[in-house]
C-alpha cells in the first residue's frame, strides 16, 4: 500500500506541477485548446488571474512532493492527507463550479490517494 500511495501522491503532484505550467506560462497559447467550453478571449483578459492559480497549484505539489522528504512514517501520512485533501477539496468545487471533468482528473485520484494512505495505517 506505502508504494502505492507514494506512486498516487506523485502522479497528482506532477500533474499540479503540469497544471503550474499551462495557468502560469502557457495560459494564452495552451489554454483554450484545454478549456474549450471558455471564449478565447477571456484567456489574455484573465492571464494575471490564471498565473495566481498556477500559483496555487504549484504549492500544493510543493507541499505533496515535500511529503515524500518527511522521515517520520506519521509525520509523512499526515503530510500527505493534508495536501490531498486540499487537492479533493478543491476539485469536488471546480467540478460543481466549472467543470465536471475536474472532479476525475483531480478530486478522484487524490481520494485514491487518501485512500491509499489510510489504508496503509491500518
Amino acid at each position: 500500500m506505502e508504494i502505492a500511495a507514494k506512486i498516487v501522491i506523485g502522479l497528482v503532484a506532477v500533474f499540479h506541477i503540469y497544471i503550474l505550467w499551462l495557468e502560469m506560462f502557457a495560459w494564452t497559447t495552451k489554454g483554450p485548446k484545454t478549456f474549450r467550453n471558455f471564449d478565447k478571449e477571456l484567456f489574455p483578459k484573465t492571464k494575471s488571474l490564471a498565473a495566481n492559480q498556477g500559483l496555487y497549484n504549484g504549492f500544493l505539489a510543493a507541499g505533496l512532493i515535500w511529503s515524500f522528504f518527511i522521515c517520520d512514517p506519521q509525520w509523512q501520512t499526515n503530510v500527505g492527507l493534508f495536501f490531498l485533501s486540499c487537492v479533493a477539496v478543491a476539485g469536488i468545487y471546480g467540478a460543481f463550479t466549472a467543470d465536471k471533468k475536474i472532479f476525475f482528473v483531480q478530486a478522484l485520484p487524490a481520494l485514491v490517494g487518501i485512500v491509499l494512505l489510510v489504508v496503509g495505517m491500518i
